[in-house]
């Protein structure tokens, strides 16, 4: 039988290779039929690796005579799982994570390098065990290595005297990508960002009000000895609080009695807030998360159009890398999930959005917009999103939200709502967008949410809505309504 780490090593590869984390991950464990406890070790250590990457590279280039770009790919994979397991799993003996590297570099090909391998592993254990001796000398007071906390870390990096590098190389982020975050919310807040981002990512659902009570769907999951918790303020939010595998096996969900989506993507619903009988465009609605919720809160009554491009929509390999959360299969799963929650009030239309659809002018009364974006907000779900976006596909998103608000908003009524989303928290993407679109177009205005509002509490002074990851725990999310006040 093919071991764990073996199949985490064959994933990782593919990842470094090009291929999406998850559809590596998928590609591997159906191959095999593993124990839970197994699967779980397998997926851990893939998104692990895949997450701290920068961090592990950081160790390699210290402790070994190589460093890490110098090091054969495979073999820096393996070091990789290695270190991972010395590093984040306190679970796992040391003896077992030296010993199945060492395995590893011997079954792959590095048989004549498994004393490299080994060597660097306990030049780690002894720089982690002369730390914490040195703590206990002082005390047990420790961070001096750490300018900037990092409670889970063991080895004493050394680090640049740059913040910005230092907490890029602490928490595994491009700099790009810290420096955005240190310039909005300052260094502190940065940080407690960048240690939430690298949690594993909660599963929430939303319970489907048309077909259950949010109690019965309570009282199945706790029969099913699932653990959960409701979600403040969100009355259709429950959270999952231990691993329940499959979610198609979790009870109720063949009855379309739930769906999986995340406390701060159910908020934009609420900010839109749809009524009955309504007609309602969803500019960007694959996968259907947000669409299916807008029929679940106008009691699947009204016409909704949702539109999406079919396919990927993109036309080359730079085209995807926008597209990054993109799949075949996203149109699809927007049919699959209207079927399963037995809504009636949807149609499906495909074209592109940033020109199709003439014949919607001046015919919704609400329009959601969830943009494309760079998917800075949701980096603990997609664990080499981190890696695969740059600040130039950023700029050409922003490029593409533009249009995208400029022709949706043909489709709103005089008097109708226009609300803006997006699951990143990148000024050029998000207020930068609204304002410039506010400019070229004076007929509309920002609308702040009513008191009532369920979006209310996280709404800023200017209007729009920010969602917090490390403050409110739930995914990073940008909103705002804006409405249509004159032709």
């Amino acid at each position: 039988m093919i071991s764990s780490r073996q199949l985490a090593f064959t994933a990782l590869r593919d990842i470094h290779k090009g291929a999406y984390v998850d559809i590596a991950l998928d590609r591997v464990l159906q191959k095999v039929n593993l124990p839970d406890m197994d699967r779980r070790l397998v997926t851990e250590l893939v998104y692990g690796c895949t997450r701290r990457q920068r961090t592990l590279d950081a160790i390699i280039d210290q402790l070994g005579k190589k460093k890490s770009h110098q090091q054969p790919k495979d073999l820096r994979t393996i070091i990789h799982l290695g270190l991972y397991q010395l590093q984040y799993q306190e679970r796992i003996p040391v003896s077992a994570a030296v010993n199945t590297t060492v395995q590893l570099a011997k079954e792959n090909g590095f048989s004549g390098l498994t004393g490299v391998v080994n060597g660097l592993l306990r030049q780690y254990i002894r720089m982690t065990e002369g730390k914490e001796e040195r703590e206990k000398d002082r005390g047990g007071e420790g961070g001096e290595d750490f300018p900037i906390q990092n409670p889970k870390s063991k080895i004493p990096l050394q680090l640049p005297e740059n913040p910005i590098a230092r907490l890029g190389i602490l928490h595994s982020f491009p700099d790009w990508i810290v420096q955005v975050w240190v310039e909005q919310f300052g260094l502190a807040e940065t940080e407690q960002l960048c240690m939430w981002m690298n949690k594993t990512p909660a599963i929430d659902l939303r319970v489907n009000l048309l077909r259950v009570a949010v109690e019965e769907v309570e009282a199945e999951l706790q029969s099913a000895g699932v653990s959960f918790q409701r979600v403040h303020q969100l009355p259709q939010a429950l959270r999952l609080m231990s691993n329940a595998g499959p979610i198609q096996n979790l009870p109720g969900y063949n009855q379309g009695w739930w769906t999986v989506q995340d406390s701060s993507a159910q908020l934009v619903s609420h900010l839109l807030d749809p009524q009955p009988d309504e007609t309602i465009i969803d500019v960007c609605a694959a996968p259907g998360g947000k669409t299916t919720h807008i029929a679940e809160l106008m009691a699947d009554r009204g016409k909704i159009c949702a539109c999406d491009k079919p396919g990927t929509g993109a036309k080359s390999e730079r085209e995807a890398a926008l597209l990054v959360h993109r799949t075949p299969s996203r149109v699809k799963k927007l049919q699959e999930n209207i079927q399963r929650l037995s809504l009636q009030s949807i149609q499906i239309y495909l074209g592109d959005s940033t020109r199709d659809f003439t014949e919607f002018q001046n015919t919704a009364d609400r329009v959601l917009l969830d943009a494309p974006c760079s998917g800075l907000g949701t980096l603990h779900r997609h664990a080499d999103a981190r890696w695969r976006q740059k600040p130039e596909t950023v700029e050409e998103l922003s490029v593409l939200q533009k249009q995208l608000i400029a022709h949706s908003s043909t489709f709103v009524k005089l008097n109708g709502v226009l609300v803006y989303s997006t699951c990143t928290l990148h000024p050029k993407e998000n207020e930068n967008v609204i304002e410039s679109f506010l400019a070229d177009y004076p007929n509309w205005e920002i609308e702040t949410p009513r008191i009532d509002s369920l979006a209310h509490p996280y709404c800023t002074r200017e209007g729009w809505i920010k969602v917090l990851p490390h403050q409110q725990d739930m995914d990073g999310f940008f909103m705002v309504r804006l409405r249509k006040i004159r032709n």
